[in-house]
């Protein structure tokens, strides 16, 4: 034993996997390979301490790889050099972590208070809240995070992997980070269960990503003066949003949560703050004549909102819309789809740049280095953008614009 602890690292991962001889096969600095008779397969530390001869497991190789057992041995060897013993303080840290528990349902608690204030909305941490109670509490809520292991994670998401895989996705996320934090907290040790890459992704199967993305029916550009046109013959003020909405391509939220103070009618420009926005940047939209006149009209019934609900002080709910389609026979199609329906009539009809029909999306797509050098959000490019895609909307033939004229005329 004393020759074989000169020497470290003297095992590799083929031998590990291929060795069948019982007995101790020596890694070094203490390490050991045990193979018992029937076959099992274990790792051993073994150490003398105060003329003292003791063997520690550290776990079956089903379990612990080689890499993870050379980590722990090298813990010990550490203990060892500060005249500590091993075994002893390896139960007094699992005595502090009984004496001292902690829930994973108020782990989970806990952290989504210390991070409420850093997210976007009231409505994110709800989904935290709603996912965990849902998925992980009925099956680990009252177990410790020091307990909480592989098998466990893997009840939790087996049932809704296939069936609903963003939710999963997310529920899986979430345990991970949970588990992450209550491990820099002292409360547990060794690997997170929940880890995708390298752990997981050895027992549940790959998603295909391009089946995981769902993209919102939308309604083919070229029939969309038609349903203007349906849409004006509406009073509500569901059908008044909703048309606002298609003429400057915004975001469903971006229209209900609209204040009559954020629209400039003069500049004819509206400005949503970066708190409103997805992307958290401030975003100015052109308005186009149509665009004014929806605004203007909706100002004679607005309260603290553009579109009120049933109170002047609530917005209009976020279902109103949607309903709307639904009454008009168009429940095959989403309100957000509409943005697609924009986004392709660019592309298909007209000579405007990629780049200014994202930017009239709100989405973020440039470069940091692009974004160094256009620093303004070319928004007299993208009015001439919208006024034509209102009169094309409005049934009225669009010229299409090169894109030479257009940049001479900015």
């Amino acid at each position: 034993m004393a020759n074989s602890s000169r020497q470290i690292h003297r095992l590799n991962a083929l031998r590990v996997s291929r060795e069948v001889e019982p007995g101790y096969h020596a890694d070094g600095g203490g390490l050991y390979l045990q193979i018992s008779p029937s076959g099992s397969r274990s790792w051993i530390f073994r150490y003398s301490l105060f003329k003292r001869s003791r063997e520690m497991g550290l776990g079956p190789l089903s379990v612990v790889s080689l890499s993870e057992a050379r980590a722990e041995a090298a813990r010990c060897r550490k203990l060892l050099a500060e005249g500590v013993d091993p075994i002893e303080a390896r139960k007094a840290r699992a005595q502090s972590l009984v004496s001292d528990g902690l829930p994973f349902r108020q782990a989970a608690e806990d952290y989504i208070d210390a991070h409420r204030s850093s997210w976007k909305s009231e409505k994110h941490a709800q989904q935290w809240e709603n996912t965990l109670a849902t998925y992980a509490y009925p099956i680990i809520g009252n177990t410790d995070v020091s307990d909480v292991d592989t098998p466990m994670v893997v009840r939790i998401l087996q049932p809704i992997w296939s069936k609903k895989p963003e939710t999963a996705g997310r529920v899986r996320g979430r345990i991970e980070c949970i588990l992450d934090a209550a491990k820099a907290l002292g409360k547990r040790t060794g690997e997170n269960p929940a880890r995708w890459r390298g752990h997981l992704d050895k027992i549940l199967p790959k998603r295909d990503r391009a089946k995981r993305v769902q993209h919102h029916p939308a309604l083919p550009w070229h029939q969309m003066p038609a349903f203007l046109r349906e849409l004006g013959e509406r009073t509500a003020p569901a059908a008044s949003a909703l048309e606002l909405l298609i003429l400057t391509a915004v975001r469903t939220s971006e229209v209900l949560l609209a204040t009559p103070e954020e629209f400039d009618l003069e500049q004819r420009v509206w400005s949503i703050p970066a708190e409103r926005m997805k992307m958290e940047r401030p975003h100015r939209v052109p308005l186009s004549d149509r665009a004014v006149e929806v605004v203007q009209e909706s100002m004679k019934t607005a309260g603290s909102y553009l579109f009120p609900g049933a109170k002047p002080e609530r917005p209009l709910s976020n279902m109103a819309m949607l309903n709307l389609l639904d009454r008009m026979g168009h429940a095959d199609i989403t309100v957000h789809g509409f943005r697609s329906s924009f986004r392709d009539w660019v592309a298909e009809c007209t000579e405007y740049p990629d780049s200014l029909a994202e930017m009239a999306l709100a989405h973020l797509v440039e470069s940091k280095v692009e974004g160094a050098y256009r620093r303004g959000d070319m928004l007299e490019r993208r009015r001439r953008m919208m006024e034509e895609w209102a009169r094309y909307c409005s049934g009225k033939t669009a010229v299409v614009v090169p894109i030479t004229q257009a940049q001479a005329a900015g």
